[in-house]
């Protein structure tokens, strides 16, 4: 069974950047596209951004565009998201996802693992 571990979340004021890594076990990382979803308080879960088995390919919301970049490093089975000029908001929990598609797909139905979380908070 595949088990996900973020870390990396914490209290920033706006404008700052905060690395958000996850760390991956129990499968062959990588054959699986990973990404990063958020759910604001009050609101529903959405995606952030994502990337596929090597790491080609990125798909980012049009939110964190420009700002977010995801990455992965296959050798130690770790997956990124460095996120800069933090918004208010930003805030939310984030959530590390896996997915055995070979394609990014941004449904959330559409992911097989999930991690616990980590909380980011953006203060104004």
């Amino acid at each position: 069974q595949v088990q996900l571990v973020e870390s990396g979340g914490g209290l920033v004021q706006a404008g700052g950047s905060l690395r958000l890594s996850c760390a991956f076990s129990g499968r062959t990382f990588s054959r699986h596209t990973m990404g990063w979803f958020r759910q604001p308080p009050g609101k529903e879960r959405e995606f952030v951004a994502a990337i596929t088995w090597t790491g080609v390919s990125t798909d980012y919301a049009d939110s964190v565009k420009g700002r977010f970049t995801i990455s992965r490093d296959n050798d130690r089975n770790m997956v990124y998201l460095q996120m800069n000029s933090l918004k208010a908001e930003d805030t939310a929990a984030y959530y590390c996802a896996a997915d055995r598609a070979v394609f990014v797909i941004r449904d959330i139905g559409n992911w097989d693992y999930w991690g616990q979380g980590t909380q980011v908070t953006v203060s104004s």
